[in-house]
């Protein structure tokens, strides 16, 4: 399950082996850009020296010399239209290099040659977020668990209310609604996750944390569940989820970390009652093997544990 990613896709994209040897010795820059070639050819069906030039900030000339090297490794895949000067996408294209589905999606929402400035696409959107955690926030939280250092926060809970605590935290995770943080929280003495837009306040702390209180103690988030997925028992077209989600033979095996098990039952809205009790036009999903719910966190809030 991925967890959080904060780059854009073409710079995740990997190489894909039995290709161009030749693309190993490349350097890290002209590699990127090769990368870049290939992810507007596959997904816009042109690129062009101008995009070249406009995303990396290189001159024309060396942008001539990427396009020519990417025509030599791959010939069949793009042919230069003299007309416009754009190089498009021919019916033989094989891409180069692997490109991420979900990351894919996300460079083209944010639109073409989307690096740390947005573009927004006119013709590819995200679902309408109604939380974002200010930058701020996330910019302190992220400095803290990149230099393992604790800090100290004035924080809004629903049960409590605002309070100051001080927490070590270890990662950032969004649950598809909005964006937690995972932490050691020594006013309770336990990792739990706190909701990151509830944070108004937030300092370093000169007290290091201790070894019980790092990732590696945190047994809810290194502890792997797997979660056996199928159809709702009341749907009576099973094929067309099937074919949603990828299932094989009716189920889908999914590898999550107990601590994040209880956001992707909720967010995906999986019946995880025994028999399937919940209504199906609203819980496409089941949970087939409920056993392994057992004793984890909060399993009193996953849908249909009660029953």
């Amino acid at each position: 399950m991925q967890i959080y990613d904060i780059e854009s896709s073409y710079q995740h994209s990997t190489f894909i082996p039995m290709t161009h040897e030749s693309i190993d010795k490349l350097n890290y820059a002209q590699r990127e850009r090769l990368v870049f070639i290939d992810f507007c050819l596959e997904y816009y069906g042109v690129v062009a020296r101008a995009d070249l030039v406009q995303q990396f900030q290189t001159g024309l000339a060396s942008c001539s010399r990427d396009l020519t090297l990417y025509r030599e490794l791959a010939p069949n895949n793009a042919e230069l239209v003299h007309q416009t000067k754009q190089y498009m996408r021919t019916d033989s294209f094989t891409p180069l290099f692997s490109h991420d589905a979900d990351q894919a999606l996300n460079q083209l929402i944010k639109g073409h040659g989307a690096s740390l400035q947005r573009n927004d696409s006119q013709v590819c959107f995200d679902a309408v977020r109604l939380t974002q955690p200010k930058q701020s926030i996330v910019a302190a939280l992220m400095r803290a668990i990149h230099n393992s250092q604790a800090i100290q926060c004035r924080y809004h809970s629903l049960s409590s209310g605002a309070g100051n605590r001080t927490i070590i935290p270890h990662v950032i995770i969004n649950n598809g609604h909005r964006w937690h943080v995972r932490a050691f929280d020594r006013k309770t003495n336990s990792f739990r996750d706190f909701v990151c837009s509830r944070f108004t306040k937030i300092e370093h702390s000169e007290t290091p944390p201790k070894t019980s209180e790092c990732s590696s103690f945190d047994d809810a988030w290194n502890t792997i569940i797997n979660l056996e997925i199928g159809v709702h028992p009341q749907i009576k077209h099973p094929k067309a989820i099937e074919l949603d989600y990828e299932m094989t033979q009716g189920k889908l095996n999914i590898e999550v970390r107990s601590a994040l098990v209880g956001y992707l039952l909720t967010q995906w809205n999986v019946d995880c009652s025994e028999n399937g009790s919940l209504n199906a036009a609203q819980y496409q999903l089941h949970l087939k093997n409920t056993d392994v719910l057992s004793g984890l966190e909060s399993i009193e809030l996953f849908p249909g544990c009660n029953q």
